[in-house]
Order: C-alpha cells, then sequence, then structure tokens
C-alpha cells in the first residue's frame, strides 16, 4: 500500500473490493481502490477531480474494447490526418496495413482521416481497431470505424497514446506532423528506457521521399553529443518500401516470443532455445548486456508457473544491466536467425 493512503482508507478499500467479489489481482484492486478514496478525501479542485475521474472513465473503456482482442498480434500505424488519398504514402499505409492483415495482423490507428484511414482502408473492418481523440477541427472517428464497436472515443491525449502503444506489438510511423512526432518519440523513449518491452519500430517513408532521414540524423547528432547511446539507433528501422516494413515486423516474432522482468532477471521467452554452441556465441556478443553471471537456458520462473504464461514456451535468462535495450532488440534478431 502506497504511504498516503491512511489506514482507515486501506481499510476501507479492502471491504469494497470483498464487497464486490473480486477474486483476481485482489491487491491491485484494493490499492486501485484505496487511491480513489484517498483522492476524495483529499478534496482537490473540481478541475483535478475532473481529470481524473475523466482518465480512469476513458482506460476502462479501453481495456473493455481491447479485452477481445488480447490473443491478436495488433501493429499500431501512425502518421499525418493530412495524407490525401492521391499521396503515395496513403497508398504505403494501405498497403503494408492489408499485407499485414494476411498475415494475421490487426490494425490500431487513431481512427482519423490521412493514413489512420488508410491503414484501416488497408485492413478491413474486421481487422481495424481505432482510438479517436475528440478534436474541435475533426468532426471525429474516420467512416470505416465509427460506427464498429472495435472503436473508442478519447478527451485526453495521454490516455490515447497509452492505448495505441500499450495493445500493440509492432509500430510503423509514416510522416506527420507534431503529433505524429509526439507518438514517435514517445514510443521511441519508452522502449529506450525499458519502461515498453522491445518492439519492432519501422519508420516508413514513400519511395524518393526519404521524410525519417532527418529524424535519423538528429539522432545521429545526439549519440555525437553523448546525448544518447549509439545502440539507440538500433531501436528503429528506415525503409522506404511496405514489403520490407511488413517483412520487419512478421519476422521480430519468428522465434522470439516475449519478456518478463523478475528484478534484475530478465527471462526471454522462445519457439526454439539455443543450442550449446549459440549460447556460447550469445555470451561471446551480447556479454555487455550482462551485469553478473552469463546468458543461460532457464526454467519457468515460479511467477509464470503461478500465472500459467506461456509455459509452453523455452526460455533464455541473464542479469540485465538495464541499459542497451538496442543491443536486447539486436540479441532478439539473433534468436530469430535460428528460425528464418
Amino acid at each position: 500500500m502506497t504511504s498516503g493512503v491512511s489506514e482507515s482508507e486501506a481499510a476501507r478499500a479492502a471491504e469494497i473490493v470483498a464487497e464486490l467479489g473480486v477474486s483476481g489481482s485482489v491487491r491491485l484492486a484494493t490499492e486501485l481502490v484505496s487511491e480513489a478514496l484517498g483522492l476524495i478525501t483529499d478534496e482537490p479542485d473540481t478541475l483535478d477531480l475532473k481529470i481524473a475521474t475523466a482518465a480512469l472513465a476513458e482506460m476502462r473503456d479501453a481495456y473493455a474494447m481491447f479485452r477481445p482482442y488480447r490473443d491478436k498480434l495488433k501493429v499500431s500505424i501512425f502518421g499525418s490526418a493530412r495524407t490525401k488519398h492521391d499521396d503515395p504514402l496513403y497508398a504505403q499505409a494501405r498497403d503494408l496495413a492489408s499485407a499485414l492483415a494476411d498475415e494475421g495482423w490487426m490494425t490500431v490507428t487513431g481512427a482519423g482521416p490521412g493514413i489512420m484511414q488508410a491503414g484501416m482502408e488497408g485492413a478491413g473492418v474486421e481487422n481495424s481497431i481505432g482510438v479517436s481523440i475528440r478534436l474541435p477541427f475533426e468532426s471525429g472517428a474516420n467512416s470505416i470505424i465509427a460506427a464498429d464497436d472495435k472503436h473508442v472515443s478519447m478527451k485526453y491525449f495521454f490516455t490515447r497514446k497509452l492505448m495505441l502503444i500499450k495493445e500493440s506489438q509492432a509500430f510503423v510511423c509514416l510522416p506527420g506532423g507534431v503529433g505524429t512526432l509526439d507518438e514517435t518519440f514517445e514510443l521511441l523513449t519508452l522502449t529506450q528506457t525499458g519502461k515498453g518491452v522491445p518492439v519492432p519500430i519501422v519508420l516508413l517513408d514513400a519511395p524518393g521521399d526519404p521524410y525519417w532521414d532527418s529524424v535519423d540524423e538528429l539522432m545521429a547528432q545526439l549519440v555525437r553529443r553523448g546525448l544518447v547511446s549509439p545502440g539507440d539507433r538500433s531501436l528503429y528501422t528506415i525503409t522506404d518500401s511496405y514489403h520490407e516494413a511488413c517483412r520487419i515486423v512478421t519476422e521480430f516474432y519468428a522465434n522470439y516470443d516475449s519478456i518478463r522482468f523478475f528484478g534484475d532477471d530478465l527471462i526471454m521467452r522462445m519457439r526454439r532455445a539455443p543450442n550449446n554452441a549459440q549460447l556460447a556465441e550469445l555470451n561471446t556478443e551480447f556479454s555487455h548486456l550482462v551485469e553478473s553471471g552469463e546468458i543461460v537456458r532457464a526454467e519457468p520462473h515460479r511467477a509464470e508457473e503461478r500465472d500459467n504464461d506461456k509455459l509452453n514456451l523455452e526460455r533464455i535468462s541473464f542479469r540485465f544491466t538495464k541499459r542497451g535495450y538496442g543491443d536486447l532488440i539486436k540479441l532478439i534478431g539473433v534468436l530469430n536467425s535460428y528460425v528464418l
């Protein structure tokens, strides 16, 4: 329980959770109710309470909307709402989403016009999920998703970005304005700092129109100034081919599946673990990612067994330095090469 919650609030929260008959994640549910009670008894001003209430309501709506599709692979596509139907970028987004749908992926977008509509057009409404933002100068969700159950509308950008990022396993960013760059750099920040798990991030241009080269040059300048690590440029891939973007997304999960952290220990799950020779190569090439000990094959952690979490997959484990997430993505690439 957090230190800001009184004993009486904690006790009342426990009573409420018990009365509701909550059976899963009881501790977290009790903390949530405790914090809500604490916020109310703090008597915040009306605006603060309004923001907290609306944000929680939006998150609840979004969680409910995404819940039936938790087991589906999803790609979030970011890009400008101003892109016209005859723009080559529109075709790139449409064709990419169509190719990924053929591979079993759903497309998640901000549900607006332009690149967002192109992605949904390519994926088809059955494979599209929309998380729109209410703005005074936009009419709402595009016609493809507006009337569909797989759409949620939000007031706040921060809750919208949470859902656009939290639920997807891959990301493709096409050229856009301030909003697109905001989404792209937040995604890079989350991955760079370990607040998000390793994911494929593709910066997709139109042929002959190198929009993302300027962003890559900015990253190179940050490296030269010592403001980011050289490996941070491995967090993303730039291409002008939607075929290549599709390959990058799908091959990221050719062998690799997911990771979980248990304290300082990282467990990486995959379909085929490295053999002895491959394991030795991993320990040589990626020793800088290991705080102590070495990379080893592993059995499921007791918490994974308790949660029945992907127990059919093989595993490697090591004590992660918690730096160099770009190189962690390189490690995933090596693991995928075992089956490609």
